[in-house]
């Protein structure tokens, strides 16, 4: 297990590391109150809000991308990623309050997704390309997959905490205690040994820098075949707080903990998948391919699944399979990427995987709503599959070009 986990033996890696898992259990904390208070607090159990919820949160990923991935390539990510935590910080301090007071309503929650989602639509390039600072190249890949499994390894311990202190002291707790999480990761900031940041020249300031990346992925088939799987999967598949949220209340009856339970039970499978991508040495664009076609199989099978505890068992496969889908995605992308391209080819690979989210949680929200929780996860399903009937089309098109005569 020591190469599992080599990036941890870099002190900046560490300490970074160890400031990201207190604020991921916070992140998503938030998100399973936030889910559950629109679900059953604000509304009816209408999935339909929840998907507009989400897209508010991801649209900015779509209509800031120039500006995301222009930033993470120019600017100081350091810097930039004290700014946007903060920022984040502050956003869940004021839903806090407005929950805590009894003022909240559900225009509340969407305008303050928007705002999340404006601040997350720069941090997220940042953040992902700010690891390649705290690694060499050769531990690249391990440390991409080691965050993975920090954020998937709060997503345990996250939900289920929040799934039983809303029952005991509410939602709004739930955010301030993310608000306060965010201390950790400004006091890692600034804790990082600067001299010994992996710094790379910055791109230089082209007038026809905002459009590089695109030029730049137009030009590689093997990044266009990995961001149209991820589109797919993205907009249509990773729905969850829809998919489990539904599936707990209308096909289980369960609360907030039962919710709670398994969102986390749905990680475990999630962190697994994680350490197992960080046991490789390099990602495969054949590993993305059967990660994508699991990926549907598991929704199809828990689509039909007729007891609350075998439908957790089926999230297990759910989340091996989507993590090892999306940190392949992740770590192929940007070990095949120029280092001067990295952040705005990043900045297009989250907007389209998150950005799509505007598109796809509505449709899925509105399939729960009008024909029930088992059909929308047969939507995420054939979004799996056909994901990985284009890796199987690239992988035959990239072999015939490479065959001689």
């Amino acid at each position: 297990m020591k190469g599992t986990f080599r990036s941890l033996r870099g002190f900046n890696y560490r300490t970074w590391a160890a400031g990201a898992i207190v604020s991921n259990v916070g992140t998503w904390m938030q998100r399973t109150a936030q889910d559950w208070l629109v679900l059953t607090q604000l509304t009816h159990n209408n999935a339909t809000a929840v998907g507009v919820v989400m897209a508010l949160q991801f649209a900015p990923q779509l209509l800031l991308l120039p500006l995301t991935g222009y930033a993470a390539d120019h600017l100081d990510r350091r810097k930039l990623l004290f700014a946007t935590q903060a920022s984040l910080g502050a956003l869940a301090l004021g839903l806090g309050l407005l929950t805590l007071w009894g003022h909240v309503r559900l225009w509340h929650v969407d305008v303050f997704a928007f705002l999340l989602g404006c601040v997350t639509a720069f941090d997220a390039p940042a953040r992902q390309t700010f690891v390649s600072e705290l690694v060499g190249e050769e531990d690249l890949s391990n440390a991409v997959a080691l965050n993975s499994t920090s954020f998937h390894a709060a997503r345990m311990l996250g939900p289920a905490i929040a799934g039983v202190l809303i029952s005991w002291v509410g939602s709004g707790w739930m955010f301030v205690i993310n608000a306060a999480s965010f201390s950790a990761v400004l006091c890692s900031l600034s804790l990082l040994r600067v001299h010994e940041l992996h710094v790379r020249d910055r791109a230089s300031r082209t007038r026809g820098g905002l459009l590089e990346g695109f030029v730049y992925v137009w030009k590689r088939p093997d990044l266009k075949a990995v961001l149209i799987m991820f589109f797919l999967i993205g907009t249509f598949g990773l729905n969850f707080p829809i998919f489990i949220s539904t599936m707990a209340v209308r096909a289980f009856g369960q609360g907030a903990s039962g919710y709670g339970l398994l969102t986390s039970i749905m990680a475990i499978g999630s962190v697994t998948g994680a350490l197992l991508s960080a046991r490789r040495a390099q990602p495969r664009i054949g590993l993305l391919v059967t990660g994508a076609a699991v990926f549907g199989a598991g929704l199809a099978v828990a689509a039909v699944m007729p007891a609350y505890a075998l439908f957790a068992v089926m999230l297990v496969v759910i989340g091996v399979s989507a993590q090892t889908f999306t940190t392949t995605a992740n770590s192929l992308v940007q070990l095949s990427t120029d280092p001067s391209m990295r952040g705005r080819v990043l900045a297009i690979l989250l907007a389209i995987a998150l950005g799509g989210t505007p598109l796809g949680a509505p449709v899925v929200g509105w399939v729960a709503d009008t024909f029930g929780p088992r059909q929308a996860l047969c939507v995420g399903a054939a979004a799996g599959f056909v994901a990985a009937l284009i890796g199987l089309r690239y992988r035959a098109k990239a072999a015939a070009t490479s065959s001689p005569g």
